[in-house]
């Protein structure tokens, strides 16, 4: 298994539009930050997790030529906001492109790229084939999904992680209750998002991630997600345990 970490931005990327902070004008490739993406590439399958605005740029940067199946964690912008750009691969490919997520998040996707399914849609709109799934284990091929449910905000606004074989992947999560835990125990890699060190209302901070990570101690733990209130990639990089590192744009790993 390959994977590769498309963007490890938050909402606004960094460097944030307008702002003069130390991390936003570093020239430090590492505090360049793309909206939050994943890759997996196993079992001759290439998978991408979340479709952000970003996600022409990924695609064109990482050289990607065809993908079979996006899944959705969330329906807020930065994590579905460039679906218009499969139309791409659904010319080259010759076929439409699987999106997996929950009946809300597929209402959503309707309301937000309607032209793309009425009945007689304009040519070269983007093919979405939207594929329902909840709180259970699917297959994509002959190859597992297990989602993850996370708390994001409030007491009833939920994203879904996945883990994909021992690999883990969550995001914009701020609570995991146990019985999701015992999904990801196991783990080879587990990736979880901060947003910053000081505590946020709907995501980890760095404090709750590492104590994730450490609860559930992972061969090898990467925090995504990061907005400029984090700091400098290097300088924040330093003070994590050794098992854990901040993600950045275009790394990649095999298991």
């Amino acid at each position: 298994m390959k994977f590769t970490f498309l963007g490890t931005g938050t909402s606004q990327g960094v460097p944030v539009i307008a702002c003069n902070c130390s991390v936003c004008s570093s020239e430090d490739p590492c505090d360049k930050r793309l909206r939050s993406s994943f890759m997996v590439e196993t079992d001759g399958l290439r998978i991408v997790i979340d479709c952000g605005p970003d996600f022409r740029q990924q695609m064109l940067r990482e050289r990607v030529s065809t993908i079979d199946a996006i899944l959705i964690t969330h329906d807020h912008k930065d994590h579905v906001g460039g679906l218009d750009d499969v139309r791409a691969f659904n010319y080259f490919n010759g076929r439409p492109t699987d999106v997996y997520s929950t009946s809300g998040v597929q209402r959503s996707i309707r309301r937000e790229f309607s032209y793309a399914f009425h009945k007689e849609p304009y040519p070269g709109v983007p093919e979405i084939n939207l594929r329902k799934i909840n709180n259970k284990p699917f297959h994509i091929g002959d190859l597992q999904i297990i989602p993850i449910k996370a708390l994001h905000y409030g007491i009833s606004n939920f994203v879904f992680g996945y883990r994909i074989k021992e690999l883990t992947y969550i995001t914009d999560a701020i609570n995991i209750e146990e019985p999701e835990k015992k999904k990801i125990r196991g783990s080879e890699v587990v990736i979880v998002n901060a947003l910053r060190e000081k505590k946020h209302y709907s995501h980890f901070n760095l404090e709750e991630a590492v104590a994730l990570l450490t609860e559930l101690r992972p061969r090898h733990g990467f925090i995504t997600h990061i907005s400029h209130q984090m700091g400098l990639h290097q300088e924040v990089g330093g003070k994590l345990p050794q098992f854990i590192s901040l993600a950045y744009d275009g790394l990649s790993g095999s298991l």
